[in-house]
């Protein structure tokens, strides 16, 4: 017996260091300290939860079995069955008109980024015209510059009314 129960003695755990309680005082705080406690154990898995699916009335049933019917006399409890039904209605009502709005901004949404990248576009070809004329006009000086005579260079140095003619007229 005594062999037994010595052979069964489970070795020590190593104790936890004592860390000092720390209450956060603001969401920032709060965020800090299960960063810190993420960081100490790297290797360990972190949960990550799925995104909720938005919330949708129930269905409404196939088959109804409480009708109510237009007959005098509906005990106390009917009421409460009929509140019921009517809560359950205008939640549904809501949820569709919510849906329907969420669509039509979805839709004006998609229709402003369309016109964004268009003008964008156009903005762009405006700019890249405007950077191939500079560099086609940039060119051209540069022949005149080589391959022009100079009575033609010396043409374009003086003023223009002194060439003989005027643009602006």
């Amino acid at each position: 017996m005594a062999s037994s129960a010595a052979s069964s003695v489970r070795p020590p755990r190593p104790k936890k260091e004592p860390q000092a309680l720390v209450i956060p005082k603001n969401a920032a705080e709060e965020q800090k300290l299960k960063l810190e406690r993420l960081m100490k154990n790297p290797d360990k898995a972190v949960p990550i939860p799925e995104k909720m699916s938005e919330w949708a009335p129930r269905p409404p049933p196939e088959f109804v079995r409480d009708v109510m019917g237009s007959s005098a006399g509906a005990g106390s409890g009917e009421f409460h069955v009929y509140r019921h039904l009517r809560r359950r209605e205008y939640q549904r009502q809501d949820y569709m008109d919510a849906m329907a709005e969420k669509q039509k901004l979805d839709a004006e949404f998609q229709k402003r980024l369309e016109r964004n990248k268009i003008a964008a576009e156009e903005q762009t070809a405006k700019r890249r015209k405007k950077r191939e004329l500079s560099r086609f006009s940039r060119q051209f000086l540069n022949i005149l510059d080589e391959k022009a005579s100079p009575v033609f260079l010396r043409l374009l140095s003086l003023p223009q009314d002194s060439r003989g003619f005027d643009l602006d007229s």
